[in-house]
């Protein structure tokens, strides 16, 4: 059976049409929307207050699909609640948060969201949830969506395409901790692994946090990653070990080191910085998004992958990366999966600062 058609095409206006009852998707037996992904073309628009109003009614839906707006120049200020209610906006030039310079990554959100449909609708609605959310709640909302995504098909798929390898038991402590004065510096130490986040080294890390959490003597924790890259992200080869979804959410909200890191940043007279060189991928971003400041190194590329094993970000991504860039650059991050530069990771506000090359 040849499988229907992911994306249409459609004009604000005829977005704004639909609010009168026509539906852009249908279910299929195993309830998979035909068309998951809107295109909206936003040139030539008329921007009437009632195009306006009708559009973002829509694009409110919980059922909405993924919505991309594909603009060639800057529309009147008149338009601005259509793009915050879009999913994000391409165009060849930012001038809002919700608009991300890259017109040419379509093609790679139309396969993202053909290859894991049901993730991608999941990932659009969780983020304009946690995008309003306190973090507390927000990793609540976005350990349901993953342990669910985790039960789903579309993970399985991605799992049984992928052999399990063993992993290997470590050659050193996961994480090096030294307290020097009222600094607390901590290291991600499997280079081996690219400091992938096994449980080893996140259990290792939320020691590390639990101890500084409870010195009020600790006034800086340093987070870094030994060898070439900071964290590859989770380690592949723990992916889909844990067999039973309720269980899955129970320990991701118990063994959260991005809620643990969040914690120390706010609380007073605390500051935690986290040092980002090489790959920063999945957990390896995510978790480093709660710090008080990120600086990242010339060589940093940052990445959020996991809607290509049809998952949702699980490692607090959804929260802390939504919270200081948006959640419109969020969804292209996920919807692409594409790297980020140091230069762009500032200019976004994903880092604060650009470290000397020197």
């Amino acid at each position: 059976m040849t499988p229907p058609p992911t994306l249409a095409a459609v004009s604000v206006e005829q977005l704004a049409d639909s609010a009168l009852g026509a539906s852009f998707s249908t279910l299929d037996s195993a309830g998979v929307p035909s068309t998951p992904l809107l295109v909206v073309e936003l040139d030539g628009t008329e921007w009437s207050a009632a195009t306006v109003e009708a559009a973002c009614a829509v694009l409110a839906d919980p059922a909405s699909p993924v919505a991309i707006g594909i603009a060639t120049r800057r529309p009147p200020s008149a338009a601005d609640p259509v793009l915050a209610a879009l999913t994000c906006t391409l165009a060849p030039e930012e001038w809002s948060p919700q608009v991300v310079a890259e017109p040419d990554s379509l093609p790679l959100i139309v396969a993202a969201v053909d290859r894991a449909p049901l993730a991608a609708l999941a990932m659009t609605g969780l983020l304009r949830l946690t995008a309003g959310a306190p973090v507390a709640s927000g990793l609540v909302a976005e350990s349901l969506a993953y342990s669910m995504l985790l039960a789903g098909d579309e993970f399985a798929a991605w799992r049984a395409a992928r052999p399990v390898r063993p992993v290997p038991d470590p050659v050193a402590p996961p994480v090096l901790a030294e307290r020097t004065g009222d600094r607390l510096d901590l290291t991600l130490n499997r280079p081996e692994r690219r400091n992938a986040f096994a449980r080893e080294v996140r259990d290792a890390l939320l020691e590390a946090l639990d101890i500084a959490a409870l010195d009020p003597g600790v006034a800086e924790v340093h987070l870094h990653g030994a060898g070439p890259d900071f964290c590859s992200g989770g380690d592949l080869d723990e992916f889909g070990t844990a067999k039973h979804a309720p269980t899955s959410h129970a320990v991701r909200l118990q063994r959260s080191a991005g809620y643990a890191l969040h914690r120390l940043a706010v609380r007073p007279g605390t500051t935690v910085h986290a040092h980002l060189h090489g790959s920063c991928i999945g957990a390896g971003l995510e978790v480093p998004a709660f710090a008080t400041h990120v600086q990242v190194a010339p060589d940093a590329r940052l990445r959020l992958p996991e809607l290509s094993m049809g998952l949702v970000p699980g490692a607090g991504g959804t929260v802390g990366v939504v919270h200081r860039i948006g959640r419109w650059r969020a969804a292209w991050m996920v919807l692409t999966g594409a790297y980020v530069d140091a230069e762009t990771a500032v200019r976004w506000g994903l880092a604060d600062t650009l470290r000397d090359r020197a």
